[in-house]
């Protein structure tokens, strides 16, 4: 039978394994923020992470190589036959691993900012950094790390994200408006119209944007499961520091922005604007009130950033 002849774990690993296996009387050696371990040549120097995802990750750095085996931590889910960040291109390459901060990390942001703290207290010469997922950091590692200080804090650029479904594109014209009045104020706007994006994305440009925007139709006295799915999804990642408002049209109920204005300050986004609400086809005068209020939301941001 298989025996491993050492496991070297973090105490929440060992649970984990002995529940999963039953193989409680395997040799578990239990190490600890601090802990070192030596190799022969090398040492590896064992950091907790609790969180970063999951409850039992762990760094492990080897003090000799300057390298960081940083377990989820400054992944991506990058596709490559390469196995280095210079190799590929580095703005795609960033993005990336946007996109897994984003959708993974950005719940336990607040533990990655004190992680970051304790890595710069610990005086870590870190050369080289490999996650378990993606390309290994060798000539980005400070931009990585730079990265990571800024997604943990929250920090927002004056960008904001214009979501929204539509059923006849009254919606549509709508979300355009309000992506004008954005643009009038300097603010950088994605549309994200959720026919073709996933909810994956769209994430990955909230996560730098200081506001949004959401629009939908009503449908049921509601509003639009594309729009639904994207907010519960949003919700559990728990971005913070966004102001936004709510957009859409109707048939006769019209409860949709309502309902969008109370989901959104769940998920404790500031609400600057009522919102606009249009019954059928907008008129011009309708899309007038759909670009001011994406005036009033960009000027606030603007504000808000001091710029």
């Amino acid at each position: 039978a298989f025996r491993p002849e050492k496991i070297v774990c973090s105490a929440p690993c060992r649970d984990a394994i002995i529940e999963h296996f039953g193989k409680n009387d395997w040799p578990f050696h239990v190490v600890r923020t601090g802990d070192t371990l030596s190799l022969g040549k090398r040492t590896v120097r064992f950091i907790e992470t609790k969180m970063l995802h999951w409850p039992d990750s762990m760094f492990s750095f080897l003090e000799e190589d300057r390298l960081l085996i940083s377990s989820d931590a400054f992944g991506q889910h990058f596709a490559t036959g390469e196995r280095f960040d210079d190799e590929v291109d580095p703005s795609e390459l960033m993005k990336q691993a946007a996109k897994y901060y984003a959708n993974i990390l950005l719940p336990y942001s607040g533990l990655a900012a004190k992680l970051l703290e304790s890595i710069k207290a610990m005086g870590l010469k870190i050369d080289m950094i490999a996650p378990d997922h993606g390309l290994i950091w060798r000539k980005g590692v400070t931009d990585i790390l730079k990265a990571y200080g800024d997604w943990s804090s929250q920090k927002v650029l004056p960008k904001a994200v214009v979501a929204y479904s539509t059923m006849w594109d009254s919606t549509t014209k709508m979300a355009a408006a309000v992506a004008d009045g954005l643009i009038s104020q300097g603010i950088e706007v994605k549309a994200a119209d959720l026919r073709g994006w996933h909810r994956s994305d769209v994430m990955t440009e909230l996560l730098d944007s200081g506001a949004f925007i959401v629009g939908s139709p009503t449908l049921n006295n509601g509003y639009l499961p594309a729009v639904a799915d994207l907010l519960c999804y949003a919700r559990g990642l728990k971005p913070l520091g966004k102001i936004g408002a709510a957009f859409g049209s109707y048939g006769w109920g019209g409860e949709a922005v309502k309902l969008l204005n109370e989901e959104l300050e769940r998920m404790k986004v500031e609400l600057v604007h009522q919102g606009v609400r249009v019954r059928y086809v907008p008129t011009p005068e309708d899309l007038e009130n759909c670009r001011l209020m994406g005036v009033e939301v960009g000027r606030t941001l603007r504000e808000r950033l001091g710029s």
